[in-house]
């Protein structure tokens, strides 16, 4: 594979994720495993790494800025504009639900480049949202992901109902059920009860769902934090 600036080409990449995806149809799930490790043994050149805990504080610091009006705007200029169209290197990814209140760079008080999003309905891993978040991770080197619900999240809403949902809606719907059988028999506010447990779940799930980033969770290499957004007030909750 080509590298571009340290990197592993992206054409490169997902031309060879292709390949592997045909390749483990004929050859199983043995040729499958082998080829995730082989790509997590990757070590981009970020060449200016962010440790996970400092991405974590940015991430914060950010929060607190949003919420107390004090935003500033960072890396949001034509230069920086011109800069991160040759090469990418954001020091975080973020899945978050696509709800539309919950924007991650403005909640963050983010800018161009510093953020790898992955957005959809309840948070819900699927393998395109690993497959992504292996790509920001392996190719990009983000150290940190943060899973990020919000507080009264419809599509959680939903799943408490258990009512039959219209087109694909219910696939989302049945991403979240087993988080919710978790939290039936425990007392206090049903609904964030729910949120909190579908975080939760949704950050199991995608580190027990990928080779790469289990991998790279051992070495040290990565960091996955759960988190919940007060759509009243604004702020960003780390769960632990």
């Amino acid at each position: 594979m080509s590298r571009i600036n340290g990197f592993v080409g992206r054409r490169d990449f997902l031309k060879f994720a292709s390949m592997v995806g045909i390749a483990a149809t004929g050859f199983g799930d043995t040729f499958w495993n082998s080829e995730q490790t082989a790509i997590a043994d990757i070590h981009p050149v970020n060449p200016n790494p962010i440790s996970p805990n400092e991405a974590v504080r940015r991430l914060l610091d950010g929060n607190q800025r949003f919420i107390h009006q004090k935003r500033q705007y960072p890396d949001r200029s034509l230069e920086r504009l011109r800069l991160v169209a040759k090469a990418q290197y954001p020091f975080a990814a973020i899945l978050g639900c696509a709800d539309s209140r919950v924007p991650a760079e403005i909640v963050f008080d983010q800018g161009l480049g510093d953020l790898f999003v992955v957005r959809v309905a309840g948070n819900v891993v699927s393998d395109t949202v690993i497959g992504s978040l292996e790509y920001s991770t392996t190719v990009l080197g983000s150290q940190l992901i943060v899973v990020l619900g919000h507080k009264r999240c419809g599509a959680v809403a939903e799943a408490i109902k258990n009512e039959p949902l219209p087109g694909r809606i219910g696939l989302i719907i049945e991403g979240i059920k087993p988080s919710i059988e978790r939290v039936k028999l425990i007392t206090g506010d049903n609904m964030q009860n729910a949120v909190i447990a579908n975080i939760q779940y949704q950050t199991e799930k995608l580190q027990e769902n990928s080779t790469i980033l289990a991998k790279l969770l051992r070495e040290g290499r990565l960091k996955i934090v759960s988190a919940c957004y007060d759509i009243d007030t604004g702020k960003v909750n780390i769960i632990t």
